[in-house]
């Protein structure tokens, strides 16, 4: 019963009878001279088995808040830990060669050996840490290795021929095109994880409480893993695979990060729960298992390096394939309302355009900008600005808001009381308001209708009005691209009237980061 006290030799005698399996396992392996004898599946699968049910049964009984046998239960849980992590770094070094990887600048199957050392290794001294506490808690330790495991691996060479009929799939492109647009959102979400293979090891350590946390990257695991699931159900074992031979490229990317992704996971858990964390104070605490430094220098160097790495392939990868694949077509938006094409506009249309790796062109009139140009974009305002002038100017002489008079009349006073007429009637917006203007006139000499205009043209310059003059541009280009900008549009461009942040649709989310 959960409010019962359990005796502590009732206690002792269902650890002994339960954990008899694995502390057999721990006394073989302690007695291992080179990580090559730890480092074999059948024995690495059975270690996380019996300490995954070990560890459960001993959560149960609320082993991690007593003091005789927390130590037993952090010892247990690093025997699962770092016995799954082997397994995962084993299992990539076995498919390797079946992933079809992009090469890249460094060695990932010399330094996948390097991290199955490292760990390894600490599964050796931790196994000679848990004899020493079960005899400390007086556990019989098995004498005899448990009859069921073999502690080699011969596999013959080879693979089974492929035999089964390949499903036929109507639409490769479509198929592509879906798959190759899943991973590119996907790499923007890890930009924050990838950032920190950049990083100094005097900053692993803040990376962990952020970016790199257990939490945030469980979670885009669990995405990688959602997309390899997509593929594996609508393209393996389709023809897909041979009428485009970089699918099996992207299939091995996605789940090789996948891999690395669940194995710097349990590095993030390790560090964030037994090294970083010591809530027991008593004599019998375990002192931390593994050197903090040495395992986020493994979690960033290793896992965090490569996942970068092959993101960052197969990023191109997919922005080739969208190319080819590209379905061309035009569509015409309004310009942003608030001061048309500048920075936050322009920048959020170019990032949807770098985002694809696709061309598409901006077209204004008989101008053509390249969208991918945060800056070229912005050349745009020259002709939006003239064109707002021009309005603002056939708006004066239409509404006849302007009546030549004496000369000494005040310039400022008939500014004023034009901009006001124009906001009254929804032509024009105030940022300003009261609108101040300069004492300097913006022209001396002229009509006083000409005055005004400049008066005016020089406010709508500086930003204190602006002029809605219901302006479309064209975008031509990949429709997949002008799907993205036309939903960015219909959001203000990510701002509203004056310029203030507006929410972005959730499909827009890569644009946030």
């Amino acid at each position: 019963m959960a409010g019962e006290i359990i005796a502590e030799n009732d206690f002792n005698k269902l650890i002994a009878e339960r954990g008899k399996i694995l502390l057999a396992l721990v006394r073989r392996m302690s007695k291992c001279q080179s990580y090559e004898e730890v480092i074999v599946r059948p024995l690495l699968g059975k270690l996380l088995s019996q300490s995954t049910q070990i560890e459960e049964l001993l959560d149960a009984y609320g082993a991690g808040t007593n003091c005789r046998w927390c130590g037993f239960r952090s010892l247990v849980a690093a025997i699962k830990g770092f016995s799954d992590i082997s397994y995962e770094l084993l299992h990539i070094q076995n498919v390797l060669p079946g992933y079809c990887l992009l090469s890249t600048e460094e060695d990932f199957f010399k330094a996948t050996n390097e991290t199955l050392e490292f760990t390894s290794n600490i599964l050796l001294q931790v196994s000679k840490k848990l004899l020493v506490k079960a005899e400390e808690l007086k556990l019989p330790i098995p004498s005899e290795d448990p009859e069921d495991i073999s502690f080699t691996e011969d596999l013959p060479k080879g693979r089974l021929p492929h035999l089964c009929e390949r499903r036929k799939i109507e639409i490769v492109s479509e198929t592509v095109t879906l798959l190759a647009t899943a991973f590119l959102n996907l790499a923007a979400e890890s930009k924050d994880v990838c950032a920190a293979s950049r990083a100094k090891p005097t900053e692993y350590a803040s990376y962990l409480s952020g970016s790199v946390s257990e939490e945030k990257l469980r979670s885009l695991q669990l995405r990688f893993h959602n997309l390899q699931s997509l593929y594996d159900t609508y393209v393996s074992g389709t023809e897909a695979a041979e009428l485009d031979a970089d699918l099996p490229v992207l299939r091995g990317h996605i789940s090789v990060v996948m891999h690395l992704l669940r194995i710097a996971t349990l590095f993030a858990h390790h560090y964030e729960r037994h090294v970083n964390r010591q809530p027991c104070n008593s004599s019998t605490r375990i002192k931390a298992l593994v050197n903090g430094d040495e395992l986020l220098a493994v979690l960033i160097n290793y896992s965090i390096n490569h996942i970068s790495l092959f993101i960052d392939c197969a990023v191109h990868l997919c922005q080739e394939k969208l190319k080819r694949y590209a379905e061309v077509g035009r569509i015409d938006l309004p310009i942003p309302q608030y001061r048309g094409f500048h920075v936050r506009p322009s920048t959020l249309v170019a990032k949807i355009v770098q985002h694809y790796g696709s061309e598409v062109q901006m077209r204004l009139d008989e101008e053509v900008y390249n969208a991918r140009l945060p800056l070229d974009l912005f050349r745009a305002n020259e002709k939006i600005n003239a064109q707002k002038r021009r309005w603002l100017t056939d708006e004066i002489v239409r509404l006849n808001l302007v009546h030549e008079e004496a000369e000494n009349i005040d310039i400022k006073s008939v500014v004023l009381g034009v901009v006001l007429t124009l906001a009254g009637r929804g032509k024009i917006i105030m940022y300003e308001q009261p609108l101040q203007l300069p004492d300097e006139p913006a022209r001396r000499q002229g009509s006083l209708i000409e005055k005004v205009i400049a008066e005016m043209a020089r406010s709508l310059a500086m930003g204190k009005i602006d002029v809605d003059a219901h302006m479309n541009a064209t975008f031509v280009g990949d429709k997949r691209v002008l799907n993205d900008i036309k939903l960015l549009a219909k959001s203000g461009y990510g701002e509203d009237k004056f310029g203030n942040n507006v929410p972005l649709p959730e499909k827009l989310g890569y644009l946030r980061r």
